[in-house]
């Protein structure tokens, strides 16, 4: 068996691949020797696609500054003003 990644001496193409996969059971257990596709780790989602989460706090003035400005943009959209082209416009 090849490496994750690697490609054997003979590649599919993107018609070959699409009948295997209809022609495939959803149902069916995984082969015990299965390798992680171009060595994704196991997991929901691979390292690349999302990170971990930092664990740092941010300050009480930053969290209150982030909340000031997502209830102006709400309330913004409550009394019928538009802001999606970053002038407020009448909507």
């Amino acid at each position: 068996m090849e490496p994750a990644g690697r490609l054997g001496p003979r590649e599919f193409g993107d018609e070959e691949l699409s009948a295997l996969a209809l022609a495939a059971d959803p149902d069916a257990p995984l082969d015990p020797d299965a390798v992680p596709w171009l060595g994704a780790p196991l997991g929901l989602l691979p390292e690349w696609y999302m990170g971990p989460t930092s664990g740092r706090s941010s300050s009480r003035a930053r969290r209150l500054l982030a909340l000031a400005l997502a209830a102006g943009l709400v309330g913004g959209c409550a009394l019928g003003l538009c802001v999606t082209s970053g002038w407020v416009q009448i909507a």
